[in-house]
């Protein structure tokens, strides 16, 4: 995944799930979990292919915008070079047709956008519950009273502002719990830090994408 959904793209759906463990720790300690659920759905292999569909999907659609732009173009433009030349009946009738077209054209694209945003919540929806359970289980195994998401999207404050060690975060059992293997990640991202980064041109309905969470 291109770590940019979509803004959209769209907004990426997050998730804060409260856990409560099975048994309460002899300590009488609350054990806290938290984790960053942007981050391990951008690591999933489904998520890598969800942004192809949707690529291919507004591909197809600013195909058809673009064919009807260029229709609307071409008839503009024989309006303005003949229509001098046009009887009022129809030069109205051209004029009321280019109306259409713009209409149309302003259609297409609220629709596309709406087509787009639908398609990533229906490609999203099993990807979140996956993840969801996931959640649930290492919450159980592990003796979470909660799992709190560390980051409550852009543009807002994260649930986690401060924590004092990495102990409870649950981010690399939940990855491997779902097939991921947390090393590999690290190692993949290690050469790219090395190197200056590269501006990025965030595609349309995608949402940035949250930074990775501190190892546990």
């Amino acid at each position: 995944m291109k770590q940019k959904l979509i803004a959209f793209l769209v907004v990426m759906t997050i998730i804060t799930t409260p856990l409560l463990a099975q048994t309460t720790p002899a300590s009488g300690l609350t054990k806290i979990g938290y984790t960053n659920v942007d981050y391990i759905i951008g690591k999933l292999p489904e998520s890598k292919v969800m942004q192809n569909q949707l690529e291919v999907t507004k591909a197809q659609l600013d195909k058809a915008l673009g064919e009807t732009y260029k229709e609307a173009q071409e008839k503009y433009e024989a309006y303005q070079k003949n229509g001098a030349n046009m009887t009022d009946v129809i030069r109205a009738d051209k004029e009321k047709e280019l109306q259409n077209l713009q209409t149309r054209i302003q259609e297409m694209q609220n629709n596309a956008q709406t087509s787009l945003q639908t398609k990533q919540q229906q490609l999203l929806e099993p990807i979140l519950t996956k993840v969801n359970n996931a959640i649930q289980e290492i919450g159980k195994e592990s003796g979470f009273l909660y799992i709190l998401n560390m980051d409550a999207g852009a543009g807002t404050t994260p649930i986690i502002l401060f924590a004092a060690s990495e102990e409870n975060n649950a981010t690399n059992l939940i990855l491997r719990k779902l097939g991921v293997d947390p090393d590999k990640i690290e190692a993949a991202a290690a050469p790219a830090a090395a190197k200056p980064a590269a501006p990025v041109t965030t595609p349309a309905a995608t949402t940035p994408a949250t930074g990775a969470p501190k190892k546990k």
